[in-house]
């Protein structure tokens, strides 16, 4: 396989000349890094790059042969989630990973169950397991999805004749109301995370209604201090490499709307400048001893080293319960933005824009039951139909 640097927006691309259908095809990928000062650091990720794309070409699932059905479908799977990594976004891995060695593996490995030989009947079993231990149906959903897509690569090659989920009654998905703060606690909150390491991450999450991976992803390129900007572009997973969690970059959002342009609002432009002095300053004490690997990233430690997001998850935890708060996860400061907006006016579909979601029905869905002001206006018109009620004649 061969494969080259491409420049784009003044970012790094590898571009690799895969085969498809024994046609050399090009595969262009984001490296996530800026051109000035990381050509060598481009050249390693785009040899590391062809080397998995050309581990992944050997292992071809179209080279099994029809006797592989009967293969463990633990052993299947893994074999899947190998073939499958280099074509999609990290964080959509991570997540297949996590699933498939937290459950999928253990549980029909324990079974001794084959791909040939699994049924509808094996994988109903399975999800009652998953909700007898407590958890919704959107978790087993979740399994599911994954679960069916593995199965019907096997069925595209001719490895089974049908695919078993299929014929699984999927379980309605549950409706998870979300947990909001109001803004008096969101005050008590801002008033007990002053001088916290989380106190950035904290209001940015609160003000913009940003996920956790893109306030994590923010980097100093995207503000722009002249004219009042902050660009939502990029995002920071945690991946597992060599058996060790690591925050890890890339442009690929959860969707094309996450890609946004919002205004630099005053008390975050002031955040934020205090926060480059304070890189900088520690920069100037640590010399040799400050991480510069993540000096484009604005949510770092005192060290220069990028906030992990599982750290963000457990620290925000644990201010919440030393100071006696209401509990409410990281990603609830997203919810809490939403439902402030709501309460303060802001339609619907602007915020939708603001929290970059996908579709309108995605925002009303969740949304849509705190939206009072609507429920008032239409309470008015239900009040005023029958105003010009008049009274019946006498029989």
């Amino acid at each position: 396989m061969t494969g080259s640097l491409q420049i784009k927006n003044d970012k790094y691309y590898a571009v690799l000349n895969l085969k498809v259908n024994g046609k050399r095809k090009p595969k262009w990928i984001p490296l996530g890094m800026q051109v000035r000062g990381n050509k060598r650091k481009a050249d390693a990720e785009l040899n590391r790059l062809i080397e998995e794309y050309e581990e992944q070409e050997k292992l071809n699932i179209s080279s099994l042969d029809k006797s592989e059905s009967d293969i463990l479908l633990a052993d299947y799977l893994q074999k899947w989630l190998k073939i499958i990594k280099p074509t999609i976004a990290n964080a959509t891995y991570q997540s297949y990973s996590n699933m498939i060695n937290a459950r999928l593996d253990k549980y029909f490995r324990a079974l001794g169950v084959t791909l040939g030989g699994l049924t509808a009947s094996q994988i109903q079993d399975f999800y009652q397991v998953i909700l007898d231990e407590g958890f919704t149906t959107n978790t087993v959903i979740h399994y599911h999805a994954v679960l069916r897509k593995a199965l019907q690569s096997a069925v595209k090659k001719e490895l089974i004749p049908r695919n078993p989920a299929d014929s699984v009654d999927k379980p309605k998905k549950n409706h998870y109301q979300a947990t909001h703060y109001t803004e008096p606690e969101m005050l008590e909150l801002f008033k007990v995370i002053e001088g916290d390491p989380l106190e950035l991450p904290i209001k940015i999450a609160a003000y913009y209604g940003l996920r956790r991976s893109e306030v994590l992803g923010l980097k100093w390129e995207a503000v722009n201090f002249q004219d009042k900007t902050l660009a939502i572009n990029h995002k920071i997973i945690e991946a597992k490499v060599d058996g060790k969690f690591v925050p890890m970059g890339e442009d690929v959002l959860k969707n094309k709307a996450s890609i946004r342009m919002l205004p630099l609002l005053p008390v975050i432009e002031k955040l934020l400048l205090q926060q480059k002095e304070k890189q900088e300053f520690m920069q100037d004490i640590l010399k040799t001893g400050y991480c510069t690997e993540y000096l484009e990233y604005i949510c770092v430690d005192q060290t220069g080293k990028l906030l992990r997001p599982n750290f963000v998850s457990d620290h925000f935890t644990y201010l919440i319960k030393k100071f006696g708060l209401k509990k409410i996860r990281f990603h609830d400061l997203r919810h809490t933005c939403a439902s402030l907006l709501l309460a303060n006016g802001v339609p619907m579909k602007q915020i939708q824009i603001w929290l970059g979601h996908s579709t309108f029905s995605t925002t009303a869905d969740i949304y849509a039951h705190l939206d009072m002001s609507a429920q008032i206006q239409t309470g008015r018109v239900a009040g005023a139909l029958f105003g010009q009620e008049k009274s019946l004649p006498n029989a």
